[in-house]
């Protein structure tokens, strides 16, 4: 007798992750593999989606082998992976060039293309959200402009988790979490926006067909299947973009609009579910179509545990990151003066600010190591808290759930919990989007009747945190980036 399981695949930018779950959810087997990233010029960031394929395909091989020593049966496979790339496909199906990924800045012509052709209000309320350098959209209009010969010989343009389903199928699809971060998915109709992309002189035949994010797509291709020693049988589920696969491991949906979560990850994001797509009419916060079939607002703070990476390895290498917390904790709220801006890289929500820049103020003779690790995870909840504020009157969310590496810390967390006035939850094992993945490939497996059942009972249960004190640390804060900014 063997047992059922599903597989997940997290096609990420430093490496793809693949998971099988059995029927209660726990991993039975996982791997991964890495693969390079490419930077031919400054702002540029991209990836050869042969490389996604191959990596893939090697980490399926393993699991497939460590399966069937174990007794396991694979029934469906769900994707994941890295939101907003670009795979410039031609009618052959071959990859035109590298894929531009979601951190890629070469846009900004682009963007400003966009904006000329389509108000932002309007773009905002058909879309969700203002045009974005790192979304989709902007890079087929960059396409066109700087590698006029590529742009003749497009067929497609596929999203990263996308491009690895046509190669595991044949077939053409996306599905309505990824692709509402295209820049071109009308959020009401769940469809390709032609009003959208008749303003740019675009063809909406570019694009692949939409379906459920829960619904097969395909099987595994013979050749493929018999390569990698899954079952020729093996059903694939559309799956989502790694936020919303995150969010379904999670347990989060419009049948539980009270509960959100926060990641306090390399950026800090903030995510509610929404049962209607209501963007902010500022386009300040993202708002995309979540893969349980309602909708995610989506707040990003570029620099969280990020920053606290960037303090170790330039200034303090020699300390663990639990006793740089561990110093932080013994300094009270507002770092006796000291404020953090966290803008290392530019920032996200709610600024939507590439150019802006962090900085310590309000140092002096007694300030010492731990008063900048304190102001700065501070500083990174203060931003988070920002976001918050343009989320709040926009969602029902009662109660956040902690994922991340800064999750580890109760600190951390606790002062997250006092700048939102939120209880935050610490979750021993928080699920990935491979898991997410797998997840959404369980109803096509036959192992739930369907995706609501899947993440009411699977979803992880939190343990509150101790709210901590961050009243001073705001005010701090408020006044910092009023004087960054030059306005109240």
């Amino acid at each position: 007798m063997t047992q059922s399981v599903t597989l997940g695949i997290d096609l990420g930018t430093s490496g793809v992750k693949v998971v099988a779950l059995d029927t209660g959810g726990r991993v039975v087997a996982s791997t991964t593999r890495t693969y390079p990233l490419l930077t031919p010029r400054p702002g540029w960031t991209e990836q050869r989606p042969q490389d996604w394929a191959s990596a893939s395909l090697e980490a399926l091989k393993e699991l497939a082998t460590t399966l069937q020593a174990g007794g396991w049966t694979p029934h469906a496979l769900g994707l994941s992976g890295q939101m907003h790339g670009a795979v410039f496909l031609d009618r052959q199906g071959e990859v035109i060039r590298p894929a531009p990924l979601w951190n890629d800045q070469r846009t900004g012509s682009a963007v400003d293309e966009i904006e000329a052709k389509i108000p932002r209000e309007e773009l905002i309320a058909r879309t969700g959200n203002r045009a974005v350098t790192g979304f989709q959209l902007p890079k087929l209009l960059w396409l066109r402009q700087a590698e006029p010969e590529n742009f003749a010989r497009l067929h497609k343009v596929l999203l990263p988790k996308d491009y690895l389903g046509y190669v595991l199928t044949g077939h053409f699809f996306t599905e309505p979490s990824d692709a509402s971060g295209t820049g071109a998915l009308n959020l009401a109709t769940r469809t390709w926006d032609r009003e959208v992309l008749k303003a740019l002189s675009l063809n909406a035949e570019l694009f692949p067909e939409v379906v459920d994010s829960w619904a097969v797509v395909g099987q595994i291709l013979p050749d493929l299947a018999a390569y990698t020693g899954l079952p020729t049988d093996l059903k694939v589920v559309a799956g989502g973009g790694d936020n919303a696969a995150a969010g379904i491991g999670l347990g989060l949906g419009a049948h539980r609009p009270g509960v959100g979560s926060v990641s306090l990850g390399t950026s800090g994001v903030l995510f509610a579910p929404l049962d209607t797509p209501t963007p902010d009419p500022q386009g300040r916060i993202h708002l995309f179509a979540h893969a349980d079939g309602g909708y995610h607002l989506l707040g990003v703070t570029l620099a969280c545990a990020g920053a606290l990476q960037w303090f170790h390895d330039a200034l303090a290498p020699e300390m663990g990151f639990s006793e740089l917390l561990a110093e932080a904790g013994t300094v009270p709220d507002g770092a006796e003066g000291v404020t953090f801006l966290p803008y290392l890289a530019g920032e996200r929500s709610p600024l939507m600010n590439p150019d802006v820049r962090g900085s310590w103020s309000g140092l002096s003779l007694a300030h010492r190591r731990p008063h900048l690790v304190r102001a700065l995870l501070e500083g990174t909840v203060c931003a988070l808290a920002d976001t918050y504020q343009v989320m709040r009157p926009l969602s029902s969310v009662t109660t956040l759930l902690a994922t991340g590496g800064g999750a580890r810390s109760d600190l951390w967390l606790g002062l997250v919990s006092g700048a939102l006035d939120l209880p935050v939850q610490h979750i021993e094992h928080a699920p990935g989007a491979a898991e997410g993945a797998a997840l959404l490939a369980m109803p096509a497996a036959g192992l739930f009747p369907d995706l609501k059942a899947v993440m009411t009972t699977l979803r992880p249960q939190g343990e509150a945190v101790a709210p901590q004190p961050m009243d001073q640390a705001l005010k701090q804060h408020r006044a910092a980036l009023e004087d960054l900014l030059g306005r109240p």
